[in-house]
């Protein structure tokens, strides 16, 4: 199981006209002692009118007869010039409910086909930088269909992405081995992890 990482060519300032998907903003707010504040963040430009979020985060359960697997991803990430485990994720299209962008996202990014359970509240990615944010969406993938037998994506030519599983279980474990191993882990992933282990401590 490998993936090719990119080559990083160059990194500068990005002019704001020069921006399509990002643009950087200042607020001003005023706090609780009355204090005039400035604060920098950056917003999408890509979420569509007709919803709150821009998009969607996927835990998606394969079902096994051995077991319960998730469904994770490496992806190279240009701004950490590393590759970089992640759940699978996509943005929103107009249009489209929350529950449906995850099960295209799904069948586009891994080629499995799932169904939606359950979805969270709206989340934020990093509050204090940007005003991204996402569902999670949970979705059942049923091993035993045709259709995941063999599944294949259907990636953009700028997409560069390898599908793997990890029993539940063993999450935690494995995203320490793949840090050992120079990967990146995203922080869903990893709160994911952090939840499981701190459920079998507490024998929740």
């Amino acid at each position: 199981m490998t993936i090719l990482k990119s080559t990083l060519i160059s990194r500068e300032p990005l002019e704001p006209q020069e921006a399509k998907w990002k643009r950087l903003v200042k607020t001003n707010y005023i706090d609780p002692n009355g204090v005039k504040r400035d604060w920098e963040s950056a917003e999408r430009q890509t979420r569509p009118s007709d919803s709150q979020v821009d998009g969607v985060g996927i835990v998606a359960f394969l079902n096994k007869e051995s077991g319960t697997e998730l469904l994770l991803e490496k992806q190279y990430r240009p701004p950490i010039d590393q590759v970089v485990i992640e759940l699978p994720a996509g943005l929103i299209d107009p249009g489209e409910t929350i529950e449906q962008t995850a099960v295209r996202e799904l069948k586009e990014e891994t080629g499995y086909i799932g169904v939606a359970d359950q979805t969270s509240g709206i989340m934020y990615n990093d509050p204090g930088f940007c005003n991204t944010n996402f569902n999670m969406v949970y979705l059942q993938v049923d091993m035993s269909l045709p259709e995941n037998q063999n599944p294949k994506p259907d990636l953009e030519d700028n997409e560069f992405i390898t599908c793997f599983t990890v029993p539940v279980a063993h999450l935690h474990a494995e995203l320490q081995k793949l840090e050992s191993e120079g990967y990146a882990i995203d922080a869903r992933v990893g709160s994911i992890a952090a939840g499981i282990e701190i459920s079998k401590k507490l024998r929740i």
